[in-house]
């Protein structure tokens, strides 16, 4: 039933219906993205008497860096695709079952399959993600305040599905216990790896059969769009912007060998914000403002999506993974943050909500989120030290998610509904792209950092999480003083 105003105030706690299905949709496929996430890295440092690839650290952290960066940068793609072929709605259906597909390839025990897979799911995650999150912002009208309580809501279920999935796929690639059925039933349980994954790809599916299902409920949102007169397609644009995100992805590729490429593309970024900056449209004003949402958000994810690379590392190499003396498997460390998402993301949302107009900036809540992530590697320096005397208490790698939760929740569903709001309406799948752009750069750098990553000297490792802290706090206090340009450069939009 819809009131007066023709807002849709059916579904769950005033929210339209769609975000139900949405939000439902989006739990699979991010089960089956963390579900998988959970056990890369692991899976390519384990030797092959492990069931692993054998890889060093550094070449298994340059692989998850660049794989976890494709995944999002594809999304530029795959917001084109959706913005001027096939619609939001039929992004999502056919992003889900490559998805589905890749994770099923690396169910499988082959190095060639491993890889197609990672392909796969990069790919259509890419199509996928930036067209899911358009539609949440089109269940809302630009001024709605409920538009980030919205978000908030939806980033919970992103979590849930990233908090079950780490503890199933890990149960399967790593507790003895299924090692010991397997061998039982005459299977290899060195192959235990390729059962997790393939859980994940179970998720997936789960998500695609949810989705059509309840299709009706998003019956008007994410439609095709009309084409031109003449029936013609931009299939040039396509081939350009397709061309531009696999430039991109050698280019980084190639900055494992040649840092010096990731100078050259943060110079080309402040080249585009000045650009656009000093412009007298408002559109291309804000395109400035997102630019710079854009560079705090790469700063972000450098730190933050280290969780499946250094910080995997030292849980199953230095921290006592245990509970009351009962051990339990590494990679369920990855539901951690998850939890604190669930946790915080009601108290957020009913936050934003009380507060109304009186709530922090879009820019402030930003600051505030880089801050508190800084202060994450800033509790890891200690903690870091203790082990030169042996494994740690679980408690440190507890407190560092929950400082980067709070950071997460400042800036991560801000940040989606904030894209939304400042992106011309023509170009809004394009400005969700670029929005995950920012994380696919970041992701890409934490795979960098991550590589320089050691287990075996207490004091480099101390200052391994204490140059990054500095840094990301010297961001910060850029980013503080630059919020009244920032809101200037936002044109009213909160």
């Amino acid at each position: 039933m819809l009131p007066t105003d023709g807002r849709d105030t059916g579904g769950l706690g005033g929210h339209p219906r769609g975000l139900t299905t949405l939000f439902f949709t989006e739990m699979w496929e991010r089960f089956s993205y963390y579900g998988m996430r959970a056990l890369l890295i692991l899976f390519m440092v384990k030797t092959a008497a492990e069931g692993g690839l054998g890889y060093d650290t550094k070449r298994a952290a340059a692989i998850y860096g660049t794989y976890t960066m494709s995944v999002y940068l594809l999304s530029i793609l795959g917001g084109f695709i959706a913005d001027n072929f096939i619609g939001a709605r039929r992004a999502v259906l056919v992003g889900g079952i490559v998805i589905a597909s890749g994770h099923y390839a690396m169910a499988f025990s082959s190095t060639a399959t491993f890889f197609a897979g990672l392909v796969l799911i990069a790919l259509g995650t890419g199509l996928l993600k930036p067209s899911i999150s358009t539609m949440v912002g089109s269940l809302y009208r630009p001024d709605d305040e409920r538009r980030d309580a919205g978000f908030s809501i939806f980033y919970m279920g992103i979590n849930l599905g990233a908090f079950l999935a780490p503890l199933v796929t890990g149960y399967l690639a790593q507790s003895a216990g299924w090692k010991a059925r397997l061998a039982q039933w005459g299977l290899d349980p060195l192959h235990c790896w390729h059962w997790g994954f393939a859980a994940a790809g179970v998720g997936m599916t789960c998500g695609l059969v949810l989705y059509v299902l309840q299709r009706d409920r998003l019956a008007q949102v994410g439609h095709a769009p009309t084409p031109a007169p003449d029936g013609s397609r931009p299939w040039g644009k396509l081939a350009l912007v397709a061309l531009g995100s696999l430039a991109l992805i050698l280019a980084m590729k190639a900055s494992d060998d040649h840092p010096q490429l990731v100078y050259l593309l943060f110079g080309l970024q402040v080249a585009a914000l000045l650009g656009f900056a000093f412009q007298p449209d408002p559109d291309r004003r804000r395109i400035a403002a997102i630019l710079v949402f854009f560079m705090a958000a790469e700063v972000f994810w450098a730190i933050f999506e280290q969780t499946g690379s250094s910080l995997t590392l030292f849980a199953d190499r230095l921290t006592r993974n245990e509970i009351l003396g009962l051990p339990f498997p590494s990679s369920w460390w990855q539901s951690v943050n998850s939890v604190w998402v669930i946790l915080l993301a009601p108290a957020f949302a009913f936050l934003w909500i009380r507060l109304g107009h009186r709530q922090p900036s879009s820019p402030l809540k930003f600051v505030l989120g880089l801050l508190f992530v800084a202060l994450s590697f800033v509790l890891m320096v200690p903690a870091a030290q203790l082990t030169a005397a042996g494994r740690v208490s679980p408690l440190w790698l507890v407190g560092l998610f929950f400082l980067q939760t709070v950071g997460e929740m400042l800036l991560s569903p801000v940040g989606l509904s904030t894209m939304t709001k400042l992106a011309p309406q023509r170009l809004v799948g394009l400005v969700m792209g670029i929005w995950f752009l920012a994380a696919a750069l970041g992701n890409k750098l934490a795979g960098v950092i991550a590589g320089e990553f050691t287990s075996d000297h207490a004091d480099q490792l101390a200052a391994f999480f204490w140059h990054q802290a500095l840094g990301v706090a010297a961001c910060t206090l850029v980013l503080f003083a630059l919020v009244p340009w920032m809101k200037r450069l936002m044109g009213g939009v909160r």
